[in-house]
């Protein structure tokens, strides 16, 4: 049954749901173990405080926890009012001022025992991340490793990260470029990495390499110096909650404020306080290009700096040289994985017209495929053989739908035999989020081809040249993600070339998804030129200045100006 903790071994589409009163106290169980594992309470009719700044409160309105697969209400949260949000935001400048003051070392071990509370749970905190927002089992526990491996990351640069020294013109003088920290870092992070957000994996595809913002700022921002501030989505609360509480006894252990890692659970009045205070000189915000927009205006407003992370409208190119069994592997991971719920998700899918039909009797096959020999595996995401969860919420799965409705309409055509709501006939379905992933071949000129869709859609059309492809995918306004699958070394040179990709990331022969943290992650034009991770990600978060030291006895001035002033 989905709806119970056992293994599954069904396609969801071929189960009966039909529901009995000792299965529905499963569903109770299914929870109750997760959330019991993670210290968080089990009895729904008592509110959580979601406020935290060295103590734990909360006196605004009740976030509802929802169980994407099922439906069932996980837990209620008190929301922080906007006083409480700004009586935190001053705790957390009061902290600043306390963790800037410990070398930078000292700092990366604070960073390195976080690592150590996230290790010791990171089974039981992925599973929370399954049932709280969605993603399978795999994705969920590879989420918490991505947080532990920033980490890694940020333990090493505590002790690596250095200002620079410049020769003047000017003898006996020298210039240092000297890094502080900034302060307070707000984060405000999406629902569909509510631990890493951003974020971040274990093991070669774990469905989790994006959207770190949370994991990498954090980590980051407190080995540069800084504290934080963290707004989570609405719809994920018990998560950063439970991040938080594992956080909490390691910065006690040092005698830190709280609010060195605060929190602030709350919706779009507590959003709008961290990013209009001037007591918080950087916001990092991940989430749709509207709201983006809107966020970018308000920091520069007041002069503060922004990191943001919005949409991606990926792209893959099959050109006619492609391996096409490495790009069906990479099409189909970044295509139905979190069920299209990344950031960089593979929502187009580019064909050359040599090699489109001969793909795509592969591709279909594998998204239509029932029982006995299922490849999607649909259903109960802490279910270890499931590939595919539900939808986070209601309002996306209306959004797909509505989305194939409109491209149908003007002329699109759905390739794949199943589409729409997983529809079952039994009640005990109603109350999850599912679909159908699907293959849509729309008209040249839909505007769908502009527009990011969270959801398992992936839009399909051929090219004949690579300078078309190209131009394809550049053609949109987001730009965080694009591949070409190619066995040509001059495809790969134009690819990566100041004619190719105008993307963030542009990778050769692997997916859309697949960014490490090693490297910089983040995305051009509309989806913010925000970067995150990587040997350099640490600058942003520190304020530079430029020193000239004179160590001589003589102050010669620049243009030669001479006030007959003697400096004898």
């Amino acid at each position: 049954m989905l709806l119970n903790r056992l293994r599954l071994t069904t396609p969801l589409h071929l189960r009966s749901f039909t529901m009995s009163q000792s299965q529905a106290r499963l569903i109770s169980t299914r929870a109750q173990r997760v959330l019991s594992a993670l210290d968080l309470p089990t009895d729904t009719s008592v509110a959580i405080p979601g406020v935290f700044d060295g103590e734990w409160k909360g006196s605004g309105e009740e976030l509802i926890s929802k169980c994407p697969a099922t439906g069932e209400v996980l837990g209620r949260i008190k929301t922080g009012t906007i006083s409480e949000t700004n009586a935190t935001i001053s705790a957390s400048l009061s902290a600043s001022r306390i963790i800037r003051r410990m070398p930078a070392p000292k700092r990366g071990e604070l960073v390195r025992q976080i690592r150590q509370a996230l290790e010791a749970k990171v089974g039981e905190l992925g599973d929370l991340v399954s049932l709280e927002m969605g993603k399978i089992k795999s994705e969920g526990k590879g989420e918490v490793q991505e947080f532990i491996d920033c980490c890694d990351l940020a333990t090493g640069l505590s002790r690596t990260m250095s200002g620079r020294v410049l020769p003047s013109e000017r003898p006996e003088h020298v210039i240092y470029e000297i890094p502080n920290p900034l302060g307070v870092v707000g984060i405000l992070s999406a629902f569909n990495f509510p631990v890493s957000h951003s974020p971040r994996g274990a093991g070669i595809y774990l469905l989790t390499w994006d959207r770190r913002w949370q994991s990498m700022n954090l980590t980051i921002a407190l080995a540069t110096g800084n504290s934080t501030i963290w707004k989570p989505a609405p719809s994920t609360p018990l998560t950063s909650i439970a991040v938080t509480r594992l956080i909490q006894p390691v910065l006690e252990k040092h005698g830190l404020p709280g609010a060195v890692a605060a929190l602030v659970c709350g919706g779009v009045d507590v959003g709008k306080t961290i990013v209009g205070s001037e007591d918080i000189p950087l916001v990092s915000f991940t989430g749709s290009e509207k709201v983006g927009k809107e966020v970018g205006k308000a920091v520069q407003e007041r002069f503060g700096k922004s990191i943001l992370e919005l949409g991606g409208n990926n792209a893959v190119i099959v050109d006619a040289d492609a391996d096409l069994s490495l790009a069906l592997q990479g099409v189909l991971f970044a295509a139905v994985g979190t069920a299209g719920q990344r950031c960089t998700s593979t929502r187009r899918l580019l064909l050359h017209k040599s090699i489109a039909k001969d793909f795509l009797s592969k591709l279909l096959p594998i998204y239509d495929a029932a029982q006995p020999n299922p490849h999607l595996i649909v259903g109960d995401p802490l279910d270890t053989a499931t590939l595919i969860g539900p939808m986070h919420n209601q309002a996306a799965v209306e959004k797909y739908e509505a989305t194939l409705s409109a491209v149908s309409s003007r002329g699109g055509e759905i390739l794949t035999k199943r589409s729409g709501r997983i529809q079952d006939g039994d009640k005990a379905l109603e109350g999850g989020n599912w679909v159908w992933p699907t293959v849509v071949r729309p008209k040249k000129d839909d505007p769908c081809w502009k527009e990011e869709v969270f959801a398992p859609i992936l839009y399909v059309a051929e090219f004949e040249t690579l300078d078309e492809a190209i131009e394809l995918n550049n053609s949109v306004p987001q730009g965080l993600s694009s591949s070409l699958f190619t066995t040509s070394v001059q495809n790969m040179g134009k690819w990566l070339g100041p004619e190719g990709s105008d993307c963030g990331i542009v990778n050769i022969n692997v997916g859309t998804s697949g960014a490490e943290i090693g490297a910089g992650f983040g995305g051009n034009k509309s989806t913010g030129w925000g970067r995150e991770s990587g040997g350099d990600a640490w600058k942003q978060y520190v304020r530079w200045s430029a020193a000239t030291v004179n160590y001589s006895n003589k102050l010669p001035l620049a243009q030669g100006v001479n006030f007959g002033v003697s400096t004898a």
